[in-house]
């Protein structure tokens, strides 16, 4: 009898919610689960909040330390722990931490092998790693396998009983949306305010909590010179919010739960059908063992009390399969990319994975179905035509055992591989670099120039060159791709290279559809804007490239936008994430292992690590609850005074900092006088306060303008920090500007958006000062505007490559504002074609990215 599972049908964006009486711009509504039993919840922006207030009680625990004596004997354990030493090594720093031991905490640590006793018995805090021998039978003999695991649900229970992360589970599906004036406008970011959790609590009792879970797997070299892998499984619990959930070093992030077994290439059976389904079969039946308490509980759900001492029927639900497209294959069980049907989602025929078209999706029943039928058939030969005209294996999948679990719609779009090291890194980028080196040495020096002429900016890779580099890393090759058209648009023109034109006319399109799938908060307007890039790159990619796109990551994207309204954003299932633990598994290997049988090893230290992990929580909270028990309970100030400084605040738009002293206008017109942007400097000073204060209901000084004199002084600064609510998750984000003649040796006038009462526009730092009126301190800044209109058909030239350009002012034309009308930072980069116009680089993050597109869309003036 075939087990019940999750339906599924084409994710579509459900209608907006209707306007409630009197809604305010912004409001958030919230739609909660029916079997939540809790009321729609409507907030003001300012007060919605997307987890339950943590209660500053007292610590959980007043000696986390233990089982250590004391807290010095696990704070130097800990130190040999996270620096990987060797037996040697820990027992000489316990002698050197004896002999000049003083104070009142007593150290007690003795040698090596006490360490080990002692981390493993903190260990058992945790659920800890079994070993099961597997049997697959292959060729007339059965081969056994070690396994090693951490049962998933007992993973599960130990974070659920964390009374810290408690309050950040999420156990309701929710719908979200915002006020836009006129309706309500779902968005979606975390997986319970997409599709697939909701769909996932309709299908269980009315009482019960879905517990959803995030499984990656993927194999990996353990070293750079040697022949060793390694082949982790990487869990993650999706009720969590993401900056738990993504953090791989605290607890409740990424956890390594199981060691899949790596079978040894017989050249003998390479490649023979029969032998690939026996590899698959040995990935299945070991995966079962980690996933046997899951498939358990799936059947009557467990009743558990959590860390906030409420109990709940808990039922687990495997929500998110996060791999690359080779594992993909290996959890569908399908054939692959010579497969009649290479898609492990829908079943889109191998000779049309180039086009972008809708396919029918695959389920769980049809897999089931097909294998079932195929198995009755008479011979080996009608079994194999069967299983073959669907792409599938002769292997029972191991997801099928676990109820309400559909392994196809499961499996999600990655990013890494499909994009970035994919469609880019394997592709386009390649494309790039076939047509540079058609043009000649010329055009590689060009491009290199070009690329080490863009400026610095934080979170991105700076190239100095790129023709002469193989680039391997996935982010390093992400932040390439936003970068390239700005550094061979000169190159690339229509007149000196029609293809390789087109070809970046391409790469515009692929970089619009990647960064709409990165954005961390979708609604239906972003949705809808990023299928629309998907299709246009499509539309162009074929037939004016002479390349072959007829391969699966082509067609994996014709995904994306399916999978963020089943699940959410899609750094939810990211591979990244678990791609970055392989490092710190290769140094365990490289530091902690005698290189034989080496995954017990590997686990065993991981183990260790985790409990070190949250005892450090503990103890850093214990900390905590100590200093705030030396404030002053009303006013929280220390009550032991230190001059500290200015605290940093959020609240504060923007903030100068990196004070150079004060100067006189005199001395700066010296020092400044051949800048013709310093031209009547304080007379333009005095004509900005005169009107900026009444403006803003601020009198003047005795009621009479101001007149500041040449021995008059301004503060100058060189830094400034701008908080500002990203317009893609409405959350405060930060830029950190420079306006510097000597910035790490070089000078670094960063640029910025200025609001005005009309509409924003680009500009240069040019001076930050603060000037003194009566008892007030004004932060200012001299800046030099980019905001002379551009011709239409230099726009509609500009859009054809999705630049916008902005042209520079002549420099004597240099205006004050106040540093509160800064929106945020900008990065720009130089026309060469053009003096003085430059284009906004608006692929530098999410939000500067619909800021610009906000602009584009604007109709021409």
């Amino acid at each position: 009898m075939t087990q019940p599972y999750l339906t599924f049908t084409r994710p579509i964006l459900l209608p907006t919610s209707p306007i409630l009486p009197n809604p305010e711009l912004d409001d958030i509504k919230v739609e909660y689960h029916p079997h939540s039993q809790i009321s729609s919840t409507v907030h003001h922006f300012s007060e919605f909040t997307r987890s339950r207030m943590t209660e500053h009680t007292v610590p959980r625990n007043n000696t986390p330390w233990e089982p250590f004596r004391t807290r010095l004997d696990f704070e130097i354990a800990e130190i040999a722990l996270e620096a990987a030493m060797t037996k040697d090594q820990t027992n000489r720093l316990l002698d050197l931490v004896h002999r000049s031991a003083s104070g009142n905490d007593k150290f007690t640590l003795q040698n090596h092998d006490e360490v080990r006793s002692l981390w493993d018995l903190a260990s058992q805090r945790y659920t800890r790693f079994q070993n099961d021998t597997v049997s697959v039978p292959f060729d007339s003999e059965v081969h056994e396998f070690e396994m090693h695991y951490r049962p998933l649900w007992d993973w599960g229970l130990d974070l659920l009983r964390d009374k810290y992360l408690a309050p950040h589970f999420v156990f309701d599906a929710q719908r979200l949306s915002k006020f836009d004036g006129e309706r309500f406008v779902r968005f979606i970011d975390e997986p319970w305010t997409a599709d697939a959790f909701w769909n996932a609590q309709s299908q269980l009792p009315s009482d019960v909590k879905p517990l959803a879970y995030i499984l990656y797997a993927d194999k990996s070299k353990l070293s750079s010179f040697g022949t060793q892998k390694g082949y982790p499984i990487i869990a993650r619990i999706a009720n969590l919010p993401v900056h738990i959930r993504n953090n791989n070093t605290a607890l409740g992030g990424g956890r390594v739960v199981g060691w899949l077994p790596i079978i040894v290439e017989n050249q003998e059976h390479a490649k023979k059908k029969n032998y690939v389904d026996f590899k698959n079969a040995v990935w299945h039946t070991s995966f079962y063992q980690l996933l046997a308490s899951v498939a358990q509980h799936s059947n009557t759900g467990y009743w558990f009390e959590c860390g906030d001492g409420i109990k709940r029927r808990l039922w687990p639900v495997i929500l998110i399969l996060s791999a690359d497209y080779e594992e993909q294959c290996i959890m569908a069980l399908i054939r692959g990319l010579k497969g009649k049907f290479p898609c492990p989602v829908c079943l889109v025929p191998q000779d049309e994975q180039s086009v972008l078209a809708t396919h029918e999706f695959r389920t769980r029943h049809q897999s089931e179905d097909v294998l079932r039928t195929a198995r009755l058939k008479p011979s080996e030969k009608e079994k194999e035509a069967h299983l073959k005209a669907f792409s599938l294996r002769n292997v029972e999948n191991v997801f099928s055992r676990v109820r309400h679990v559909d392994v196809h719609r499961a499996l999600s779009f990655d990013r890494l591989h499909t994009n970035e090291e994919g469609l880019w890194g394997d592709h386009l980028w390649k494309e790039v670099k076939f047509w540079i080196s058609d043009l000649g040495r010329d055009a590689a020096v060009k491009l290199d120039k070009n690329f080490d002429g863009l400026l610095r900016w934080p979170d991105l890779t700076h190239f100095s060159s790129v023709i002469a580099v193989d680039f391997t890393d996935g982010t390093v090759l992400g932040d390439l791709s936003k970068m390239i058209v700005f550094a061979a648009q000169d190159i690339f023109t229509s007149s000196r290279c029609k293809l390789g034109h087109l070809l970046l006319r391409c790469i515009r399109h692929y970089i619009e559809f990647d960064i709409y799938a990165s954005l961390e908060v979708h609604t239906e307007h972003t949705i809808a804007a990023g299928r629309l890039a998907v299709q246009k790159f499509s539309e162009i990619m074929a037939p004016e490239t002479l390349k072959n796109w007829n391969f699966p990551k082509k067609h994996l994207v014709s995904h994306i936008f399916d999978d963020i309204i089943s699940k959410g954003a899609t750094r939810n299932y990211s591979t990244k994430p678990n791609e970055k633990m392989h490092g710190s598994l290769r140094k365990i290997y490289l530091q902690r292992t005698n290189f034989k049988n080496v995954a017990s090893q590997i686990l065993h230290y991981d183990e260790w690590l985790l409990t070190s992990t949250s005892m450090r929580t503990e103890l850093d909270e214990l900390d905590e609850y100590y200093k705030r028990n030396t404030c002053d309970p009303e006013t929280h100030e220390a009550l032991d005074l230190d001059d500290t400084g200015e605290p940093e605040s959020t609240t504060i738009h923007a903030h100068l900092g990196s004070r150079q002293g004060n100067h006189s206008f005199s001395d700066i017109m010296l020092s400044h006088g051949t800048d013709r942007a310093f031209t009547n400097f304080r007379m333009k000073l005095n004509g900005f306060l005169n009107g900026f204060l009444p403006q803003h209901n601020i009198p003047l000084p005795d009621g009479k303008c101001i007149h500041l004199r040449a021995e008059d002084m301004i503060t100058v600064f060189h830094f400034l920090r701008v908080n500002y609510k990203s317009i893609v998750d409405w959350r405060l984000h930060r830029d950190l500007l420079r306006c510097n003649p000597k910035f790490y040796g070089l000078p670094r006038y960063d640029c910025v958006i200025v609001k005005t009462a009309d509409k924003p526009f680009f500009a240069r730092l040019v001076y930050m000062f603060s000037c003194l009126i009566g008892n007030t301190d004004f932060p200012l800044a001299l800046i030099h505007p980019y905001d002379v209109g551009i011709a239409s058909s230099r726009r509609r030239r500009d859009n054809d490559m999705g630049l916008w350009r902005v042209r520079a002012k002549p420099r004597i034309s240099s205006e004050i504002i106040s540093v509160q009308s800064i929106i945020r930072g900008a990065a720009l980069a130089n026309d060469p074609e053009t003096d003085g116009d430059y284009f906004v680089i608006h692929t530098v993050d999410t939000d500067m990215f619909l800021r610009v597109k906000a602009l584009q869309d604007q109709p021409s003036t």
